[in-house]
């Protein structure tokens, strides 16, 4: 399972909206097939394993991360699959969340006389299908915040100089953070200050730029800003409904799209932002925000994921912090992180946690 597990994570990024997945065919105690699910609409991780595995799969025991699935998608039923190969046994990490399945392609394969046995290394499977399990439940973008931070709490100088925070390592990481995501959002006051990019560029080279979305409830994003260059990556502006058509159309000239979203009572509506994100296939976001931004999605709870860079500096001043708004009145009201780690990148630390209290 751990070898699936491997399988199975190497796509992370590439699967969205579907999970990521992967299978091992083990008998007599060697592997005689292996896959992984590697894009939605490609064959699932079980059809490459026991295409590996070939007759040889009859007798044998499928190891795989996720249930097998029961019903007709782009792909047959995997569950139909495992029943054709004579396997004699099935080990699951973990149930399908998606209740077109949870748990009918157990219970179709059980009925077949196939033993199957769920829930071996179902918490790192867990883990892994993070993203998925959120969307499948919540129908909403599972909801990533990074920050990078001095030891004493700022992202920038008092000046709104903030290059660079941290070091090269770190930056490479975040880097790995946008390849696998499928939207990055930042505010208009980032746009105005840091004038980014928000590409992804990979040591290595290559990788996936996510759509670049762009919180701005007046329409301030400057029409020779980075981001109002589509040569490279999709932008998608989310704005008030009262916002100016001249320039909205001039936007759209250069390839952004201007989505008008809700307003809720201190701007954009951020459950109604999420909403829309998630309709048009953004199932897993990934935030850059400033104080501003990273506060809001904080005081609305929700925040699924936190990732913190806190590098070895001391700037001192009265410089802004990774998350702004009114914030909570007691520290009793502060939001606790849970399950967290922490690695280290050069010289930076990183706390990776997830928020304890969250709405859907």
């Amino acid at each position: 399972m751990q070898t699936a597990l491997g399988l199975a994570a190497m796509a992370k990024g590439k699967t969205n909206p579907n999970p990521l997945v992967g299978a091992v065919i083990v008998k007599e105690g060697r592997i005689i097939g292996q896959g992984a699910h590697l894009r939605a609409g490609l064959p699932h991780a079980e059809v490459h394993a026991f295409h590996m595995a070939g007759d040889e799969a009859e007798g044998a025991t499928l190891y795989v991360t996720l249930e097998p699935c029961s019903h007709h998608g782009r792909t047959p039923p995997c569950a139909d699959l495992v029943i054709r190969s004579k396997v004699q046994r099935v080990v699951v990490a973990m149930l399908d969340p998606n209740p077109m399945v949870a748990g009918r392609g157990v219970t179709r394969i059980r009925e077949a006389g196939i033993k199957v046995d769920v829930g071996v290394l179902e918490q790192e499977a867990l883990k892994l299908n993070e993203r998925f399990i959120h969307n499948m439940l919540a129908k909403r973008p599972f909801v990533t915040v990074k920050t990078a931070m001095t030891l004493d709490g700022k992202i920038a100088a008092h000046t709104g100089d903030s290059r660079w925070v941290t070091g090269a390592e770190s930056r490479a990481y975040v880097h790995q953070l946008r390849d696998h995501a499928d939207g990055i959002l930042v505010g208009i006051g980032t746009v105005l200050a840091d004038d980014p990019e928000l590409t992804t560029r990979l040591p290595e080279g290559g990788g996936k730029n996510p759509v670049r979305i762009v919180l701005d409830r007046t329409l301030r994003t400057p029409e020779t800003a980075k981001v109002a260059d589509t040569a490279q990556a999709k932008t998608w502006i989310l704005t008030g409904p009262d916002a100016d058509a001249a320039k909205s159309e001039r936007l759209r000239e250069r390839g952004v799209e201007v989505i008008p979203v809700p307003l809720g009572a201190d701007g954009l509506d951020l459950g109604g932002v999420l909403d829309v994100l998630f309709a048009r296939g953004i199932t897993d976001l990934l935030v850059e925000g400033g104080a501003a931004v990273n506060g809001a999605f904080l005081q609305a709870g929700l925040i699924n994921k936190v990732i913190s860079f806190i590098a070895p500096k001391l700037i001192g001043g009265a410089a802004p912090t990774p998350y702004g708004g009114a914030g909570f009145d007691q520290m009793a009201d502060a939001v606790e992180l849970a399950d967290w780690t922490v690695e280290r990148f050069g010289d930076d630390l990183c706390l990776t946690g997830y928020p304890k209290r969250t709405e859907v």
